[in-house]
C-alpha cells in the first residue's frame, strides 16, 4: 500500500511538475542554507583552532599590562627582565621550555631589495615553543646565542620578499647598521587567529638584538615571556604559580591589581570556537525559517490539490477505499514533496560549500550527520504540514465528493 501510494505521489508530482518545483523551493532554499552555514561554520572553527595551535604547543604567554589590548592598557607598565624569565624556569614546575622575547622593527636590506621587517630576539627555546620547522638551513646555536653572533633565521614571507627564488642560506642582510648572516629559513605557517603573518619575521639571538641592533638601555627589555607547559600538567596551576611569582618580583601589594597578564592560548582557541559555534547556530536558525515557509507552501498546495481531486477522492471512497488509505495517500505525497526538496537542498549545499570554502579559504568539513538531520527534518516538515490537508481529504463524504464539479 505504501509503495502504491508513493508511485501515485510521483505521478501527481510529474503531472504538475512546475507547481511542485515552486512548492518545494522554500524547502530547497532552507535546507541548502542551513547545511551550508553549519558546514562553513565548522570549517571556520577548525581554521581558527589550527591557526591558534600553530602559535605553539601548550603555550602560555606572559605579557606586561593587559595582554593583547590597546597600547594605552600597558602604558607606563615595566617590561620583564631576563632574571624574571630565569626565575620562572627555576621556580615554576611543569614547564618544558621558557623563552624571553624582545621585539623591534627595522629596515632589512639585501642588495636592491629593502623592506620593513619585524625582528624577534630570543633563545633557542623560541623555536621549540613555537613548533617551528625548517625548510632549509638550521637554527642558531646556544654558542651563537651566548656570544651574540650576527646570525638570523628568517620566515618564508621574508625570504620571498628579499630573495625571490635565490637561496638565502649564507647570504647577509643588513638590519639597521649590522650585517647578519642567514643560517636558516622557517617553514611557512601562515596567518595567526589575530590576522598576523607569522612568516613575515626575522629571528635573531636575544643577545644579538641587545648588543648589535637596539643596545641594552635597560635591564627590563623583554616584551614577553613565552612558556610551554609539559603534557599532562594543569595549565591553570602553572598560571597560578606564575602569577604568584610575578606579583612577588614586581612588588605588587595584596590590594593592587596585576600589571601583567598570563594568557593561555588554548583558552583563547576555546573561546573563539564557542563564539563561532554560537554564530553558526544563529545563522542556521535564521536560515531554518525558510524551511517553515516551505512547509506552509506545501500545506497550501496540498489543500489546493485536495480541492482539485475531490471527485477522484469520492470515487475511491465509493469503491471501497478506507479513510485512512486516503489519509496515507495525501500524507505520502506531502512527504515525497518535502523529501525531494530536502535532497535537492543537500545537493546544492554540497556545491556551495565546495565553492565557498575555496573563496573564503576555510576547509570543507563534510559532516554526514548534519546532512542526514536536514533530510529527516525536511521529511518531518512534510508530515507536519501535510497532515491537515490529508485529514481533510480523508474526512470527505463520498456522496458530496462525487457531486463536486
Amino acid at each position: 500500500m505504501l509503495w502504491n501510494a508513493f508511485i501515485i505521489a510521483l505521478r501527481e508530482i510529474r503531472r504538475n511538475l512546475t507547481r511542485a518545483t515552486l512548492t518545494v523551493l522554500g524547502v530547497v532554499i532552507g535546507v541548502a542554507a542551513v547545511v551550508t552555514m553549519v558546514t562553513l561554520g565548522r570549517g571556520a572553527t577548525a581554521t581558527v583552532k589550527e591557526q591558534i595551535s600553530g602559535l605553539g604547543s601548550n603555550l602560555l604567554v606572559l605579557r606586561p599590562g593587559l595582554g593583547f589590548g590597546s597600547r594605552s592598557a600597558s602604558a607606563g607598565v615595566p617590561n620583564f627582565s631576563e632574571d624574571d624569565a630565569m626565575s620562572v624556569i627555576e621556580q615554576v614546575s611543569g614547564l618544558k621550555a621558557v623563552a624571553p622575547v624582545s621585539e623591534t622593527s627595522s629596515s632589512s636590506i639585501y642588495r636592491q631589495e629593502a623592506r620593513t621587517a619585524s625582528i624577534t630576539g630570543s633563545t633557542t627555546d623560541y623555536f621549540v615553543i613555537g613548533n617551528w620547522k625548517l625548510s632549509s638551513g638550521r637554527f642558531f646555536t646556544e654558542t651563537e646565542y651566548r656570544t651574540g653572533a650576527a646570525v638570523c633565521v628568517i620566515g618564508d614571507t621574508t625570504r620571498k620578499e628579499l630573495f625571490g627564488n635565490e637561496d638565502p642560506i649564507g647570504a647577509k642582510i643588513r638590519l639597521k647598521n649590522t650585517a647578519v648572516q642567514v643560517v636558516g629559513v622557517l617553514s611557512a605557517k601562515g596567518q595567526t587567529g589575530f590576522g598576523r603573518d607569522q612568516d613575515d619575521t626575522i629571528v635573531v639571538p636575544l643577545t644579538t638584538l641587545q648588543r648589535r641592533l637596539v643596545g641594552r638601555t635597560s635591564t627590563h627589555s623583554i616584551n614577553q615571556i613565552m612558556i610551554s607547559a609539559m603534557d599532562g600538567w594543569s595549565t591553570d596551576k602553572i598560571m597560578a604559580d606564575i602569577t604568584s611569582l610575578m606579583r612577588e618580583r614586581r612588588n605588587i601589594r595584596k590590594n593592587e591589581d596585576n600589571n601583567f597578564t598570563v594568557i593561555d592560548t588554548r583558552q583563547i582557541a576555546d573561546a573563539v570556537s564557542s563564539s563561532t559555534k554560537v554564530m553558526t547556530t544563529l545563522l542556521g536558525a535564521v536560515a531554518g525559517i525558510s524551511l517553515l515557509v516551505g512547509g506552509i507552501g506545501i500545506m497550501n498546495i496540498m489543500l489546493v490539490s485536495v480541492t482539485e481531486r475531490t471527485r477522484e477522492i469520492g470515487i475511491r471512497l465509493a469503491i471501497g477505499a478506507r479513510a485512512r488509505e486516503v489519509l496515507l495517500q495525501f500524507l505520502v505525497e506531502a512527504i515525497t514533496l518535502s523529501s525531494v526538496g530536502g535532497m535537492m537542498g543537500v545537493a546544492i549545499a554540497f556545491g556551495l560549500c565546495t565553492l565557498l570554502s575555496k573563496v573564503i579559504d576555510v576547509p570543507f568539513v563534510f559532516d554526514a550527520q548534519i546532512n542526514f538531520i536536514a533530510l529527516i527534518f525536511s521529511a518531518s516538515i512534510g508530515v507536519f504540514f501535510g497532515f491537515t490537508p490529508a485529514r481533510r481529504a480523508a474526512a470527505l463524504d463520498p456522496i458530496d465528493a462525487l457531486r463536486h464539479e
